[in-house]
């Protein structure tokens, strides 16, 4: 998971946290129907049925194209909207983990090397449309690791996101927080020095008023932002830094981000100040100071 998704919250994707090994692990490809004996059944495009083989789970990983698809082919580097339905294969229970289907909020993944290989191979196997069944088990682990099993229909491609902040500046600011817009894709500079008390509850200020759909609670941004605490200027981390926006569902992050981006038009770029309690509390965070007041400078890239 990359740093900047752990500052904010835990990103409660089960793709996540079912798969968040090394993109090394998993390296065999070999077909999952001739190594596994794991069947699918069901339509793509709605929650499939597992069946396991009985005996020992699977010691190797290795996917299988259970449907090829009719779309665009998938290709290194897409990113993709995806159905997935997650088990764990024990031998005994083989637990149902969770899947996309009963949530109706399909998962963000990135066709990249931050992937196990075996996903990496698969995903290149399939078309928009089709349907890939993968068997993750790294043969590096420990015995009691247990193996996943991950069933997963390609929907499509999230929107193009913007580059950056598009629209008029609104000239509203936030007392105490300074903001310098540059202008074109380059990073706003932020600086939170000050000696000005920080705000008690959640202040959010529209520095530029984009013209897309307001953003809702229930969807997945791309953003650019930076973040600082009140009074100190730290910087505890930064998109523009990394040079890779932050994707997420915004139901997954600390309260202030949900509440403070919430109807906030897509091509905004906005300053939010947020209180301890809207952020991480007591709770001291990895460069974060317990009962700190977080601000943020946003660039509200897409959302759906």
């Amino acid at each position: 998971m990359r740093r900047r998704l752990a500052v904010l919250a835990a990103v409660p994707l089960i793709f996540t946290a079912a798969a968040c090994g090394s993109a090394d692990s998993g390296g065999g490809t070999t077909s999952a129907a001739a190594s596994s004996g794991v069947k699918v059944a069901g339509a793509v495009n709605a929650k499939p049925t597992v069946t396991f083989p009985s005996g020992t789970p699977a010691k190797k990983s290795s996917f299988e194209v259970i449907s090829e698809g009719t779309g665009p082919a998938v290709k290194s580097g897409d990113k993709l909207m995806v159905n997935l339905t997650v088990y764990d294969w024990d031998g005994k229970s083989n637990a149902f983990q969770g899947s996309s289907y009963d949530t109706k909020k399909p998962e963000t993944i990135a066709v990249d090397q931050t992937l196990p290989k075996v996903l990496q191979d698969g995903f290149v196997k399939v078309k928009h449309g089709g349907r890939l069944m993968a068997v993750m088990a790294d043969e590096n682990n420990p015995p009691s690791q247990v193996t996943k099993v991950f069933v997963m229909d390609v929907v499509g491609s999230p929107p193009a996101a913007l580059k950056a902040a598009t629209g008029k500046e609104t000239g509203e600011t936030l007392k105490g927080v300074k903001v310098v817009n540059p202008g074109g894709d380059k990073a706003p500079t932020l600086t939170t020095k000050t000696d000005e008390k920080a705000p008690k509850d959640l202040v959010v200020k529209t520095l530029i008023k984009g013209t897309g759909k307001p953003v809702e609670a229930t969807q997945t941004l791309d953003v650019h932002y930076t973040g600082k605490i009140w009074g100190t200027d730290k910087e505890f981390d930064s998109s523009w830094a990394s040079g890779q926006p932050a994707n997420f569902p915004l139901s997954g992050v600390i309260q202030g981000w949900q509440k403070g981006l919430t109807g906030v038009p897509v091509g905004s770029r906005v300053v939010m100040s947020i209180p301890p309690a809207m952020g991480y509390g007591a709770q001291e965070q990895k460069g974060i100071p317990a009962n700190s007041t977080l601000v943020f400078v946003v660039d509200v890239l897409s959302a759906y």
